[in-house]
């Protein structure tokens, strides 16, 4: 029954990062929305898990772990960052 319900969440979480990118919420890419938010999963499934936490049912903590993931990480600002131009940081000419 442990099994249905993490790889259900795993499901969950990869329909709400696609939701949120074709829905303009996120703009960081189908792939690594999905990334982020099976991540976020995961974090939570061993949390419910390991020490008896959780928001709800299984699917309500994919639903509202991947959403808030996708929500607090910012992705597209920190690729922006990387690739600014070597003069604004004089550090990185090495």
């Amino acid at each position: 029954m442990v099994l249905f319900s993490f790889f259900g969440s795993l499901m969950i979480a990869g329909v709400v990062a696609f939701l949120f990118e074709k829905w303009g919420w996120t703009h960081n890419g189908i792939l690594p929305s999905v990334f982020i938010a099976w991540g976020a999963v995961l974090v939570l499934f061993f949390v419910r898990s390991l020490f008896g936490l959780s928001l709800g049912s299984p699917g309500l903590d994919a639903v509202i772990g991947s959403a808030a993931a996708l929500v607090l990480i910012p992705t597209e600002y920190a690729s922006k960052r990387r690739n600014k131009d070597t003069r604004d940081r004089p550090w990185r000419n090495r």
